[in-house]
């Protein structure tokens, strides 16, 4: 069938679905895959909801804690399926968290946390942007490195 992409199922692992198309990239990089991990990235493919999107599958791998954080801030309508012999064993979305600790570095230069070996530490305010705990800027996402 023209223009109809075929991509392998996966039997364990993660795939990462919903992702803004052009996001999908970062998305690899937030995980630091290694040359070894089976991946695949879609991109701009067709989306009900998003118009168009990206998708990452990646094989034998479970994401942690501040990996999905991080996701959630350069794709926060994102979802998370788990795969397990074949089978989607549990299906979830990301949210913005409310609070943030040691997932972004600050980008205050001045920060204590650029200066001495400090944790980073947001807290999540209106229209979701996140305020620095210790020099206390306020950040859009975007703004936010890891």
């Amino acid at each position: 069938m023209a223009g109809e992409l075929i991509v392998e199922k996966i039997e364990n692992g993660t795939v990462i679905d919903h992702i803004p198309a052009g996001m999908g990239l970062k998305v690899l990089s937030i995980l630091k895959v290694d040359a070894g991990s089976k991946v695949a990235l879609l991109m701009n493919v067709a989306s009900k909801r998003l118009g168009s999107k990206d998708i990452v599958k990646i094989s034998e791998k479970k994401l942690d804690e501040n990996e999905v954080n991080r996701i959630a801030l350069v794709a926060p309508n994102a979802t998370l399926n788990i795969i397990q012999n074949g089978t989607v064993v549990e299906k979830n979305e990301v949210h913005l968290p409310k609070s943030l600790y040691g997932v972004a570095n600050c980008p205050n230069p001045k920060c204590i946390t650029n200066n001495e070996r400090v944790k980073t530490h947001f807290t999540q305010e209106k229209n979701s942007r996140f305020r620095c705990h210790y020099c206390e800027m306020l950040f859009d996402t975007s703004e936010l490195s890891f």
